[in-house]
């Protein structure tokens, strides 16, 4: 399976980036290709609402930057994980930026191949996750009709913990 990891973390050695790189090391060791995204590294635009994508683009957004490496990976993909940490109860502005541009890809159907998502999240908190968990639901599961492969969550001392990043792993080596 060709799946597409997005890294809304800023911090490269974040606790983000490790459980998104055990996620990593558990599917491709079961021969997966996993292909991880630092989206807070990219130029990546916030969505201008023109429509442009939807009028004269034929799905194509005007916008010409780091965003068109993400699409062709996205068009490739068979399952999305959608990684971050909670700011202010979402995922991070680097992050949402780059999942309000796949409004030209994504809207109104989703890319052809893509049929699974899930979700990494890291807080200081247990009880942080409502906004990203309502988008997660809404946006990916519901609307684009994805199989909800799962939401793994950490928070606190779980963060980088063997146990937490074993979870992780293990997650990564069970997909079919």
């Amino acid at each position: 399976m060709n799946i597409l990891v997005l890294n809304g973390s800023p911090r490269k050695q974040g606790n983000t980036k490790r459980m998104a790189e055990a996620f990593r090391e558990g599917a491709e060791s079961v021969g997966h290709e996993v292909h991880i995204v630092e989206v807070c590294h990219m130029k990546i635009a916030g969505c201008l609402a023109c429509e442009y994508c939807h009028t004269k683009g034929n799905g194509v957004c005007m916008q010409k930057d780091d965003m068109q490496e993400v699409y062709e990976l996205l068009d490739k993909a068979e399952m999305l994980v959608i990684a971050s940490p909670i700011y202010y109860h979402g995922i991070s502005g680097q992050l949402k930026c780059t999942l309000d541009r796949f409004y030209s890809a994504a809207y109104p159907r989703k890319p052809k191949n893509l049929k699974k998502a899930a979700m990494i999240l890291s807080s200081g908190d247990a009880n942080q996750y409502d906004g990203a968990l309502f988008s997660f639901k809404g946006d990916f599961v519901d609307y684009l009709g994805l199989e909800n492969m799962g939401v793994f969550t950490a928070h606190g001392s779980e963060n980088g913990s063997v146990a937490k990043l074993k979870e992780i792993r293990n997650f990564g080596m069970s997909l079919e």
